[in-house]
């Protein structure tokens, strides 16, 4: 299995020098929602980002990311460091809407919104699975008013999967996706993907 923390150490760079920041490295088999297509062999590297001004990419980011971090592991490998094993599917995207917190500033940043939260080690009522408003952060300790138990508090550290839940509350706040050059690029590749069938 692959070292995601070696993965981040190359990847994080890349990010940067791109001016994004980096949400989330995952290496999975399946799909996060099953295979489409019965082949559960192939696993896929993904990697959330974002830019620090908007908390997204658009697809030009995407594909520019997905250049830089290619060419970095492709690098990397005929230098005779292997990262991953198996061939993989290289996947970059936006963290979303009902993003994966994942640093300690996004339970800052998104005080007051509902998030479900995963828990390594149990709180009050000895639950680890946790749905509430996040009331916000003191110290590397996160407050959050859950539905069942009221405010409870656990280290950042004892968080194991944390994601906002999709809420109007949200959608209002959440800034609008620049959405400029979309259909432009839908259109080139529409007509990339037309080309790939002649050939």
């Amino acid at each position: 299995m692959a070292d995601i923390a070696r993965l981040i150490e190359v990847i994080e760079p890349e990010v940067k020098a791109l001016g994004f920041e980096l949400v989330r490295v995952v290496l999975y088999k399946g799909g996060e929602i099953g295979s489409l297509s019965g082949d559960y062999d192939e696993p896929t590297l993904q990697i959330m980002a974002e830019r620090p001004e908007t908390g997204q990419l658009v697809l030009n980011d995407c594909a520019a990311l997905s250049h830089r971090i290619s060419d970095r592991i492709d690098a990397l490998e005929e230098a005779g460091e292997v990262l991953i094993d198996d061939a993989y599917r290289l996947e970059v995207s936006s963290p979303g809407i009902d993003r994966p917190l994942t640093r300690l500033k996004d339970f800052v940043a998104w005080s007051g919104h509902e998030a479900k939260i995963n828990l390594t080690a149990p709180v009050e009522g000895n639950r680890k699975a946790l749905q509430g408003n996040l009331a916000g952060v003191e110290g590397d300790v996160i407050l959050l008013d859950d539905r069942k138990s009221g405010r409870v508090q656990f280290p950042f550290a004892d968080v194991h999967s944390a994601k906002l839940v999709l809420t109007d509350r949200l959608i209002a706040a959440t800034k609008p996706i620049d959405t400029t050059g979309a259909d432009e690029e839908m259109i080139e590749a529409g007509a990339e993907s037309l080309e790939e069938q002649e050939d």
